[in-house]
C-alpha cells in the first residue's frame, strides 16, 4: 500500500525521469512507449513523472504510451512547479 490513502502499487515503481533528458541521449518516442509498456505488462504499477522532465515530455509519453487500457493498470505520480535556476 502507498501511503494512507491505500492505494496498492507495485513494491518497485518507474520514475520516467529519464525517458526524455537527464541520462544521456533522450529516447526515441517508440522507444519510450515500448520501454512503458514493458514495465507495465511485467507488473510495474506505479509510475512517477513530472513536469519538469524535458520540460513536459516525459507527461505528453506518458499521455501517449497509457492509451489503449493501460492508464487503468498503473497510479501516477507527479511534481510540478519546479524550474532550474542558473545556480542550481
Amino acid at each position: 500500500k502507498l501511503g494512507s490513502q491505500g492505494l496498492e502499487v507495485s513494491e518497485q515503481g518507474l520514475g520516467c525521469m529519464n525517458i526524455s533528458s537527464f541520462y544521456g541521449d533522450p529516447k526515441t518516442e517508440t522507444d519510450a512507449i515500448a520501454l512503458l509498456h514493458h514495465a507495465i505488462e511485467s507488473g510495474i504499477t506505479f509510475l512517477d513523472t513530472s513536469d519538469f522532465y524535458g520540460p513536459e515530455t516525459s507527461e505528453l509519453l506518458l499521455n501517449k504510451a497509457l492509451k489503449d487500457g493501460f492508464r487503468e493498470k498503473v497510479e501516477l505520480a507527479t511534481k510540478f512547479g519546479i524550474t532550474a535556476s542558473e545556480d542550481g
